[in-house]
């Protein structure tokens, strides 16, 4: 598939046979398969092809019973076809976008469903406010191939402000090991549009503090920069032709 972008659906679904979805997220931008940029709603794809990933993604649930939260995740070429990758039957990393623009709690929802309990949300009910976009602060060293850069934080200094969260288990004098994931925090920006979730993202990278280690907070920054971004005309390749 060439160009394609990745584009995930998020669903919760009781075992009562109910299930409906929190909309889409696009995680087009990312090295090795592996995420690093998250943002709801997509603003690469028409209403017609949301709504159709959206109700395909509840129809999968559905035919195999699914229950709890899930991730129902596709790839989209060109020429707006989409075709499934694979589900993610757990909560994910950027889970947090999608809790922004709808305000429904994702965990919360997920131990209600495990514990048994009945959906009380309907789809009707579920309304998109805004956009959101998420970055991966990361312990690697963008400009040397994302190469894992584990050590002490000297210093840790998060963002704040409207419309910012962030979401970390990092402090100052924290051991960074080196042998597991290297995420170190997720920031999330809420905007009333997607211009002013970039613009918040921004600023809350330029108030992002963390001395020590190299992290991936450069790189975000210069995506932010970034004309293709901007314009939404990323791919999954993206980073291939990267110079920043």
């Amino acid at each position: 598939i060439q160009n394609a972008r990745h584009i995930e659906d998020q669903i919760l679904a009781d075992k009562y046979g109910n299930v409906i979805h929190l909309g889409e997220r696009e995680c087009t931008i990312q090295r090795k398969q592996q995420k690093l940029l998250e943002e709801s709603p997509s603003a690469a794809i028409s209403d017609e092809l949301r709504e159709n990933i959206c109700k395909d993604a509840v129809k999968a649930a559905k035919s195999v019973k699914y229950t709890n939260v899930g991730t129902v995740e596709f790839l989209v070429d060109n020429e707006g076809n989409y075709y499934f990758i694979e589900m993610n039957t757990r909560v994910q990393v950027e889970h947090p976008v999608t809790e922004m623009v709808t305000g429904i709690d994702i965990i919360k929802e997920q131990i209600r469903l495990a514990a048994g309990e009945k959906l009380d949300i309907e789809q009707k009910a579920i309304t998109c406010s805004g956009h959101a976009i998420e970055c991966r602060i990361n312990a690697e060293d963008a400009e040397n191939g994302f190469t894992p850069s584990p050590g002490m934080i000297q210093i840790y200094h998060p963002p704040g402000g409207p419309g910012i969260r962030i979401d970390s288990h990092a402090y100052s004098k924290y051991i960074v090991p080196p042998y597991y994931d290297s995420l170190l925090a997720k920031l999330i920006a809420h905007g009333k549009n997607r211009n002013e979730a970039i613009a918040r993202m921004r600023r809350a990278l330029e108030e992002f503090v963390i001395e020590g280690i190299k992290t991936t907070i450069p790189f975000h920054k210069k995506i932010m920069e970034d004309e293709r971004f901007l314009n939404c005309q990323v791919y999954t390749h993206f980073l291939d032709s990267f110079e920043g």
